[in-house]
């Protein structure tokens, strides 16, 4: 299967049973499927890619050295990096897929602007989430148990979770950690949070999550308490050569403000924007198409050229 990339979305053969014994392939689709692919070319290469950079140093930084502005500018760089590489990834996937006249299910529906753990996983690896759904949460009983057992089960997912990413503690901790947070919004933080304003909880759900990649990318638990402490505030004892400001390069800052950009909806609001007004002015169809095709192009040959000069390309989801 060509087309369904190692880390791409998990596909079922019930959802592409009848593609396989009638597929249809259209110029439509091809030309979608290339476009989907080079996006995801360009969030892996120009913006994954470039964010791991500080990323993967400042986690390798001896604990004495590190102050809260690295540990925080580290925890941003990745929180960022991951979300593009794999919902680049994920991007490729469904890209090549399209192309071949295969239609995969979608991974990504923009988790970063989620306001509760509950949606962060409603919208953060949606294919993963939905098989332990079905696999693993519904035989245990689901919501259709007592109480008690209802947040065993919860939790017992994300531990199962976790495991399924690595036999390891910061894994397991990291599973742990997310079970927990949906547990107690379940028990009453979920209804607290909707009395407060969205910014408050969007905030809320960011931190969550950063405290959780934290866990997730930190090779030891020593190193996941060291950039925590860091992030406290507890940190920068000893002097360092490479200063938060040494990292922040200017293509490291463009990738930032793209990725920042990039994680929120508002360029699919654009991309509608931009339909509605060519349909209502079809003149300047034709003017948007071709800024598009050069927007591609400018990608596909930026993707191209880091991916041969770069040396440092590394591949997350791989490992999993």
């Amino acid at each position: 299967m060509f087309p369904q990339l190692i880390a791409g979305p998990i596909v079922r053969y019930r959802q592409i049973a009848g593609q396989l014994t009638a597929r249809v392939t259209t110029l439509d689709d091809f030309s979608i499927g290339v476009r989907r692919f080079i996006v995801g070319l360009g969030k892996k290469m120009l913006i994954a890619n470039t964010l791991a950079v500080p990323a993967d140093r400042i986690f390798t930084m001896p604990a004495g050295e590190l102050t809260t502005a690295h540990a925080w500018l580290a925890v941003i760089c990745y929180t960022l990096q991951i979300y593009f590489d794999f919902s680049g990834y994920s991007d490729m996937a469904i890209g090549l897929g399209r192309m071949f006249g295969f239609h995969f299910p979608e991974n990504f529906n923009y988790p970063y602007i989620a306001r509760s753990v509950q949606e962060f996983w409603r919208r953060w690896h949606m294919s993963l989430s939905a098989w332990f759904r079905d696999y693993v949460y519904i035989p245990l009983g689901g919501n259709r148990t007592s109480t008690g057992r209802l947040y065993f089960n919860l939790v017992l997912v994300f531990f199962l979770c976790g495991l399924w990413h690595g036999a390891s503690w910061t894994f397991v901790i990291w599973g742990l950690f997310h079970g927990l947070f949906l547990v107690l919004e379940r028990v009453g933080l979920g209804k607290r949070l909707e009395r407060i304003p969205q910014v408050i909880r969007h905030a809320y759900l960011l931190i969550v999550v950063m405290i959780g990649w934290v866990f997730f990318r930190a090779e030891t638990l020593s190193s996941a308490r060291s950039i925590l402490a860091a992030m406290a505030g507890f940190g920068g004892l000893m002097p360092t050569a490479y200063s938060p400001a040494w990292y922040l390069t200017p293509e490291v800052i463009v990738a930032l403000s793209a990725a920042v950009v990039g994680a929120t909806p508002i360029v699919s609001l654009f991309a509608q924007w931009r339909d509605t007004l060519s349909r209502s002015e079809p003149t300047r169809a034709l003017a948007w198409d071709a800024a598009g095709v050069v927007t591609l192009v400018i990608v596909l040959i930026g993707s191209i050229a880091q991916s041969a000069a770069g040396t440092y390309n590394p591949f997350i989801y791989f490992r999993f």
